[in-house]
């Protein structure tokens, strides 16, 4: 039976020429106890999917109903719980879902809502933390206390609509598995949006994937058995041969980046370049330790005594490298690349560059973070000649433009690049940090979770875009990700770290895939898997703060 259906709906904002459709002819019909994930990116209408269910729009034609009756608003029926957790601060876990449960059952005696309020709270591992508030939690727990809200107020729909997405990997794979569970103790329909395929696999009856044109595409049937455990099935043929499947749906789908122009890169020369002479004379030697970490230390002074946040990280990388650190939230990996780029001091041990101890920051060094911190007020073309300027002073004005024009448009951004940043999105802000990094020439390109705060597609469109760029240039690179197929991707070596305080190097893995490499080639490559399965078995070792005992540090597949 039906419980929610979606008859010919459309949505649309604005009036006139401005008008605009965000949905078009949905037909959707969830069943009882189902769990459905619609599977969609930023702006194809998936917040407004789940806002029509909800009550909080209504459809600008067509019908949304509930068991057969048009939704006219919100109600207890339908439980939401969104991506920013909406708690009340001034009040505690047990509070905040009270709040709900006394809103919702009135006429309850107070012990009876009293014992609901602490199964619900239980029932999210909350108890130790019932008289917390909101600013004394993690992000997880925040979202443990919103999912325990919802369910408390005993709706027969659960709506969820990215509410994974504000979290750190680990944090989302947790209490994902416990949406999971608790689904399958109460067998509530639920229906979840989300831009994250495995999270949709692990969860789902059904994937709906929302098309950029506001159209439902092809619903994909997952039949695994649960629970559906993430490290077994990894080695599960019809799990890969579903994960492939969505995957290429979603990127023919997707609007992908592709390089624009034909612009040709000046032949100049930036700042910190050597003379031909005594950078050839110097080749030999370095090649091989172009990139030295020799017992690198990090020790904050805390009021308890010396804190070592990093200790003994010992790593040398060839010119031309790319080395991918991973680890759980904690674990040092952005220490080390802070470090590395000049901007947090070296406790103890030293760091060489090119044969020369990193001493402060440099051009030299290009660093890409999460957020790119553009001028708002400057254009993209203007935001990458900032550093273009002082990094080729010898180079004539046209040159320097050439060199600004030139990455813009291998970033995809030829149409963009006098539109300033206050109006790009976050992706478009991203491609403009990357094309400003490669721009300086720099002999190590350093990227801290670069594309961590954009949705799946994004990430997926500038990992592209990253690697073809760095395929030109063979820059140098240390990715911090804590994205498993993006440090596979992008990486030669990928470099595990240990849980912190006292973080260190657990594991090297060398990954022999071809070049270049795109995302789709990777999923059909018979060792891809199995190198997703060495980085997800350390994570799973140290998951919750564990140390397990040591193991060799250096591991390579042999090809299949």
């Amino acid at each position: 039976m039906a419980i929610l259906e979606f008859r010919n709906v459309t949505k649309s904002f604005g009036e006139g020429p401005g008008k605009t459709d965000v949905l078009r002819g949905i037909d959707l019909s969830v069943t009882e106890g189902e769990f459905v994930v619609l599977l969609g990116f930023s702006g194809t209408g998936k917040t407004t999917l789940i806002n029509l269910m909800a009550g909080l729009e209504r459809p600008s034609s067509g019908e949304v109903l509930f068991k057969g009756k048009p939704i006219a608003g919100p109600g207890p029926e339908r439980g939401v719980i969104f991506q920013n957790y909406s708690l009340m601060p001034w009040l505690s876990v047990d509070g905040n879902v009270a709040l709900a449960v006394d809103t919702v059952f009135p006429d309850l005696p107070a012990a009876e809502r009293r014992a609901k309020v602490d199964r619900y709270v239980a029932m999210v591992g909350l108890s130790h933390a019932k008289t917390r508030r909101p600013a004394e939690l993690s992000g997880g727990m925040r979202q443990r206390v919103n999912v325990a809200r919802a369910l408390a107020m005993n709706p027969e729909v659960l709506l969820l609509d990215e509410p994974l997405s504000a979290l750190d990997a680990l944090t989302r794979a947790n209490l994902a598995d416990e949406i999971e569970a608790l689904w399958q103790a109460d067998r509530k329909t639920c229906v979840l949006i989300t831009n994250d395929v495995d999270e949709a696999i692990i969860l789902a009856d059904r994937i709906i994937p929302l098309n950029p044109d506001g159209t439902l595409g092809a619903a994909f049937r997952v039949d695994l058995p649960r629970p559906r455990e993430r490290g077994a099935m990894n080695h599960d043929p019809a799990f890969k041969e579903l994960r492939g499947a969505v995957t290429r749906y979603l990127m023919d789908a997707g609007q992908q980046a592709h390089a624009e122009g034909t612009r040709v890169l000046p032949d100049v020369l930036p700042l910190h370049a050597l003379p031909k002479a005594l950078s050839e004379a110097a080749r030999s030697a370095l090649e091989d330790r172009y990139l030295e970490y020799a017992h690198l230390h990090k020790i904050y002074p805390t009021p308890k005594g010396p804190l070592t946040v990093v200790e003994d990280f010992n790593l040398s990388l060839k010119k031309g490298e790319f080395v991918s650190l991973i680890g759980h939230s904690g674990c040092g990996k952005s220490t080390v690349l802070t470090m590395t780029a000049g901007l947090n001091d070296v406790s103890k041990g030293g760091i060489k560059l090119d044969g020369y101890e990193v001493k402060g920051a440099d051009p030299e060094r290009a660093v890409v973070f999460q957020s790119p911190s553009l001028f708002p007020w400057l254009s993209a073309r203007e935001n990458v000649a900032v550093g273009v300027d002082k990094v080729y002073p010898k180079a004539s004005r046209a040159e320097r433009q050439d060199v600004v024009d030139y990455y813009l448009e291998r970033v995809g951004l030829g149409d963009a690049m006098d539109k300033p940043a206050s109006e790009m999105s976050n992706g478009m802000r991203q491609r403009v940090g990357i094309a400003r990094a490669f721009a300086l020439s720099p002999k190590l390109l350093l990227l801290d979770e670069p594309f961590g705060m954009l949705d799946s597609l994004t990430r997926w469109e500038l990992q592209d875009v990253l690697m073809e760029v760095w395929s030109r240039t063979r820059v140098t690179a240390v990715c911090v990700t804590h994205d498993v197929d993006e440090a596979i991707l992008l990486a030669d070596r990928v470099v595990m770290m240990t849980n912190g305080p006292r973080a260190t190097i657990g594991r090297v893995m060398e990954v022999d895939l071809p070049r270049p490499r795109t995302r789709k080639a990777l999923l059909e490559h018979p060792d891809y898997y199995r190198y997703r399965e060495q980085v997800l078995s350390f994570l799973a070792e140290y998951e919750k703060g564990h140390t397990p005992a040591p193991k060799p540090k250096t591991a390579k597949i042999e090809a299949a």
